[in-house]
């Protein structure tokens, strides 16, 4: 991590207390995940309820994204980071206070814009700090904080419940976000000057589009449909994944599968965005895609404990290269005025594929049964690789060779 010690102290500085920042709000909301199904049965809430209320989250997610990066570029990425930030520090005292189900749909539905304003505020500044150069490198170990966080918050969540209870776990997970708020607070706003460091004279050329045009501009569409199916496959994922390993009878936690998968994705983001710095966003995209493809075939056919751990190891690894090398390459396209913008319809796209995989391909599982889900599954991934290979650029023989790593994005406003 010599990146560090090359940037001004001032943005180390900005760097490291935002790294904290998420550090803590991610904690907070790992702890909620697996507290609110149990919670909601506890109160006596039914199957149904509790599917509504941990479906409330999308309820926020996906609205939000539209106008959340908008106001992060033009009214400033810190007052729609501190939006995040405060939000999950005053939902989870509120499961406690208020027990009717309408009222915890609508505490989940808040869950759901702080993520929203958190990660795409957190993106937009890691952007305006990083050289154009070392961009990868350090959106790839400033995302490191965001497994940790997941990994952190459920097994604290797991402990208190045993010894305490959930008023415990509410509490800790209010004071994990009020210090969320606390290191978001010392973070100044990127000035024009520094934004204008991470783009060159070409960007500074780029005439203002309206929202529909970076909605279907080419610098934007392809990655927002691949980050759609690949939540699409990812919600499949999710969904089925511990269902299908009882299903097979095999002697596997499905709690490990998803841990497995955690440390390949860590382990990954620790070379991916060096790695896309020297040899190209697209190479990573590509091989991020391929084994989201290999572990869904995996998947397909699992029967053993040792094919569901290598199928969670290609997935964590195809997530740990997928996500910081799509915030890059978004990063590498638009000018600083659009980042938020970029970063929130993109990860929208993914979002929204994961929301809706659950309810749209249900009545699907019971009809062709778990195990085929994971082909459909396939069968999406490959259709995300293709579409990326095969789009990415302005022509076909443009999109292969930035595919495999032998041209540079035709789309970047950062190059020579």
């Amino acid at each position: 991590m010599n990146i560090f010690s090359t940037l001004k102290k001032d943005r180390r500085r900005s760097l490291l207390l935002l790294a904290a920042a998420s550090l803590l709000f991610w904690s907070n909301m790992g702890s909620l995940l697996p507290t609110l199904p149990l919670y909601v049965q506890h109160i006596g809430g039914n199957k149904q309820e509790i599917g509504l209320v941990m479906g409330g989250f999308a309820l926020g997610l996906l609205p939000s994204r539209i106008w959340l990066g908008p106001m992060a570029d033009r009214q400033g990425r810190k007052m729609v980071l501190l939006l995040g930030t405060t939000v999950s520090a005053i939902a989870p005292f509120g499961y406690f206070l208020f027990q009717s189900i309408p009222l915890l749909i609508i505490l989940r539905a808040l869950q759901g814009i702080s993520i929203a304003a958190f990660t795409t505020a957190y993106s937009a500044l890691v952007a305006d700090l990083s050289p154009p150069k070392q961009r990868g490198e350090l959106i790839g170990y400033m995302s490191l904080v965001q497994p940790i966080g997941v990994a952190v918050g459920p097994a604290l969540a797991g402990f208190l419940l045993q010894q305490a209870g959930y008023l415990s776990i509410f509490l800790i997970a209010t004071a994990l976000g009020f210090l969320s708020i606390l290191g978001s607070l010392p973070i100044p706003e990127p000035t024009a000057e520094i934004q204008a460091q991470s783009v060159d004279h070409i960007a500074k050329s780029e005439p203002e589009e309206s929202f529909w045009q970076v909605l279907w501009s080419e610098r934007l569409r392809i990655p927002t449909l691949v980050m759609l199916l690949i939540g699409l496959v990812f919600g499949t994922l999710s969904t089925f994944v511990p269902l299908y390993i009882k299903e097979t009878r095999v002697d596997f936690n499905a709690g490990l599968f998803y841990t497995c998968a955690a440390i390949a994705s860590f382990s990954v983001r620790l070379l991916a965005g060096w790695g896309s710095d020297r040899y190209g966003r697209g190479v990573f995209i590509t091989g991020a895609l391929a084994c989201y493809v290999l572990a869904m075939l995996v998947l397909w056919n699992a029967n053993s404990r040792t094919e569901f751990i290598i199928a969670a190891l290609l997935e964590g690894a195809g997530a740990g290269k997928l996500f910081p090398s799509v915030i890059a390459l978004l990063s590498d396209r638009c000018l600083p005025k659009q980042r938020a913008q970029f970063f929130s319809l993109c990860v929208g796209g993914f979002d929204l594929g994961m929301a809706i995989a659950g309810p749209t391909f249900g009545g699907i599982a019971d009809i062709i049964g778990l195990q085929n889900m994971f082909a459909i599954a396939a069968l999406l991934a490959v259709i995300a690789f293709f579409t990326f290979i095969t789009q990415s650029s302005n022509n076909l023989r443009s999109s292969l060779k930035f595919a495999i790593g032998l041209q540079q994005d035709v789309y970047a406003l950062n190059r020579p």
